[in-house]
Formats: structure tokens, sequence, C-alpha cells
């Protein structure tokens, strides 16, 4: 068995071009949406923080899965038809990928998080 990835690019590797390919433009989309969020692997996946976790996305058998849910009602309500078991979202590989409603996603995490941090701020 392959040891685990310790790094993103280690972790795409890993797949078949064509997953490599879906998960590389969906880093480059959520990058470009949190371009000061730190990237890491884990619970083995890549993930984004920036005042906590912004994104987990990882690669499946026929989808790509994005977590944690999303909070904002209207931001679930657009990636509704997405949704998996606990609210994560299942983009399937045989679909276009929605880049501009993952932007949409991590943008809306980066402000609850900022929101969440700032409270926390004024509450010490």
């Amino acid at each position: 068995m392959n040891a685990l990835p310790a790094t993103v690019d280690q972790y795409i590797a890993r797949f078949p071009a064509d997953v490599q390919a879906v998960l590389r433009a969906v880093r480059a989309t959520i990058r470009q949406a949190a371009p000061q969020a730190e990237e890491r692997i884990s619970y083995r996946m890549p993930a984004m923080f920036q005042n906590g976790v912004v994104v987990y996305f990882g690669a499946f058998k026929r989808h790509l899965g994005l977590f944690p849910p999303v909070d904002d009602p209207l931001v679930r309500a657009r990636a509704a038809a997405y949704a998996g078991p606990k609210g994560n979202l299942q983009f399937p590989y045989d679909q276009p990928i929605p880049h501009g409603l993952i932007a949409e996603i991590v943008r809306s995490r980066l402000q609850a998080n900022q929101a969440k941090a700032a409270s926390a701020r004024r509450n010490r």
C-alpha cells in the first residue's frame, strides 16, 4: 500500500490523468478564490485553511467531493443539485465541474470564517 500523501501534489499524482486534471482545475479555482489560504493535507485529502477550514476536496470513484457543508442559505440553494450525504457536495466527473459555484462556496466559507474569528477576538 502506498504511503499517505504529505502534499497536495502527491495526493493528485495518485490518480489517473483525467482525475488529476479535474483536481488541478478545482485546486486552481479554490486558490484563486482564497489566495491567502494555507494548503495542506487533512483527513487524507487536500484542504485549505484560513481562520479555520475553508474547504476540503477529494477524488472519489465517480465524483469530486467538496466538504464541509455550505452554511449560507443562498449558496446552499445554488449547490443543492450536488448535495450528498451530510451536506457535502458531489460533482460527478461525467458532468462539467461548476467552477463558478465552487469559487462562490469558497468565498462564502471565507466570510463565515472571518466573521467567526472577529467574533472570537471581540469576546476575549
